[in-house]
């Protein structure tokens, strides 16, 4: 009877230094991070990541400087985490932003804006009339910033009262709401901040703030806990990943390291027919994709050297090999979606055709010449397309592929034609406004040589110069119609570019992703992103 006691005894304090021992292990463990408060801390880090999202992009963005932004990956990063007074929605079309209401007088010279109430900036800085008034006196102030044509016809700019502001042009400009809808606005903080370079320190209103930008690398923004529509996302953090490779790109909507793919190469569409949880959407664009060639340079100059370099370009062909069979050749200067559009007879290939131009131009045996684009596998594919074409009239081309920023240096720094050593550029234009004037001034107008603008052509027709500006100042829809009817005809006979294709978009989704689209413009939009 003594022994059982004592082996009772002996089992039951055994058994209370086990549990004492192991109440010691897991109190170790919670001084480790196991606390009530830590671990809802890391259930909260978990849930955040879950609501963050990866979009894979085919270019690096070259600035985040809202007025000074040329290209439209820039453009679009800026706008993830900028806003302006009216915008896009997402079928191009103008409506209020940061304005509440606006009105245009019938003389179509005055334009006021009733603004937003309650909304400030990433910085904390309030939105007001003010403020906006700042952001128009530096692009207004300071003709290099890329903006500054925009604003170009605008004579004052008068605070009403703390949300109210009125523009006064000094004649009118058809697409002016257009160009308002075009201009981002910034802390007037960060606008007066020396210290910092505002392209490298984006300061906005929007539902995204930035946190890091890793040039060539990745672009991180994150939820703007103080936006003034809480609700208008649930996700915390999104990530631009430059991946110029096509096939990596995709590859990485196929993994899952990417939550939104744009541009889906068109030769990897299909792939994604069969893949759960996956999405491809095809949206019509206003993009329209050319080689831009210096006409003020020999052999460029000779009209008839550029019409035989369209003769001899196959656009059918160029759509099922660079393209894969997604677009329309480009029949006129601008897309069918943009507005005014005015169809043009095409260069159909003709190689007869083109070689008897060359001819005609004392240019029978050919000649060498440079094309550049950037380092996108599409680009690469389109500029080994082009040699190819042109190498069976005689013009030997060689290929110069560069980083965007560099490109768009050497494109746009040369002060004079003289300077410019682009003899051809692989590239795409998309107006960001969607009208008629910025698929046309920007690129035709004598006044808007680089640096001054997009005319990389060195295109130089008094008369088209004059219908530009002749169709900015009239308010009257039809006799802009016409205007633009007689410009797409002359240049598009006078070839300052090969003319290719307008896109179809391709981008790709996670199926619990919505919110994030691409407008006609090329652009991406993550204002409106949630996570299902």
């Amino acid at each position: 009877m003594k022994k059982s006691l004592f082996l009772l005894f002996l089992l039951v304090s055994l058994l209370f230094i086990v549990v004492a021992c192991s109440d010691q292990e897991s109190a170790g463990e919670t001084g480790k991070g196991s606390s009530d408060e830590e671990v809802n801390a890391e259930e909260n880090a978990n849930e955040s990541a879950d609501k963050e999202i990866t979009i894979a992009i085919d270019q690096n963005f070259v600035t985040l400087d809202p007025h000074n932004a040329g290209d439209t990956v820039s453009i679009y990063g800026i706008r993830s985490m900028y806003e302006g007074l009216v915008g896009f929605d997402e079928e191009m079309n103008v409506v209020p932003v940061l304005a509440e209401d606006y009105q245009v007088s019938d003389d179509a010279l005055e334009y006021t804006f009733q603004l937003k109430e309650g909304v400030t900036f990433h910085d904390g800085e309030p939105f007001n009339a003010e403020a906006v008034k700042a952001n128009f006196k530096r692009i207004i102030d300071d003709d290099s910033l890329r903006a500054h044509r925009n604003v170009q016809y605008i004579d004052t700019v008068e605070v009403l009262g703390d949300y109210e502001i009125k523009f006064t042009l000094n004649q009118p400009f058809s697409a002016m709401l257009n160009k308002f809808a075009m201009i981002p606005l910034a802390s007037p903080k960060a606008l007066d901040d020396e210290s910092k370079d505002l392209g490298l320190n984006p300061v906005g209103t929007g539902p995204f703030k930035f946190e890091e930008w890793n040039q060539g690398d990745s672009l991180v923004v994150s939820k703007y806990e103080g936006y003034y529509e809480n609700d208008k996302t649930n996700v915390e953090q999104v990530t631009f990943k430059p991946v110029p490779e096509n096939g990596a790109r995709a590859a990485m909507l196929q993994t899952g390291e990417a939550d939104f793919v744009y541009p889906v190469p068109q030769q990897n569409a299909g792939d994604f027919e069969d893949v759960e949880g996956v999405e491809v959407t095809e949206t019509p664009s206003t993009i329209a994709r050319y080689v831009s060639i210096n006409t003020f340079n020999e052999p460029f100059n000779d009209v008839k050297v550029r019409q035989a370099m369209n003769y001899a370009v196959d656009k059918n062909a160029y759509l099922q090999v660079v393209k894969n069979g997604f677009g329309n050749p480009l029949d006129s200067t601008m897309s069918s979606q943009t507005q005014y559009y005015s169809q043009q007879d095409t260069y159909d290939f003709d190689l007869e055709k083109a070689k008897e131009l060359m001819a005609e131009a004392g240019y029978k045996d050919g000649f060498e010449a440079e094309i550049w684009g950037n380092t996108s596998s599409e680009t690469v594919t389109g500029m080994e397309f082009i040699k190819q074409q042109l190498s069976q009239i005689g013009i030997d081309v060689k290929i110069q592929s560069m980083e965007e920023g560099t490109l768009s240096d050497e494109i746009y720094t040369p002060a004079t034609p003289e300077e410019a050593k682009v003899q051809m550029w692989y590239v795409s234009w998309s107006p960001s406004s969607g009208d008629a004037d910025g698929a046309t001034r920007s690129l035709f107008s004598s006044e808007y040589l680089p640096p001054e603008g997009a005319n990389t052509a060195y295109y130089d027709n008094s008369e088209v110069t004059d219908w530009i500006n002749e169709a900015n100042e009239t308010s009257d829809a039809a006799e802009q119609e016409e205007i633009y009817k007689n410009i797409q005809s002359t240049v598009y006979e006078e070839a300052p570019w090969i003319f290719l294709a307008s896109d179809v978009i391709l981008s790709g989704s996670k199926t619990n992703l919505e919110g994030v689209y691409v407008l006609p413009d090329g652009s991406v939009s993550i204002a409106n992103a949630k996570l299902k």
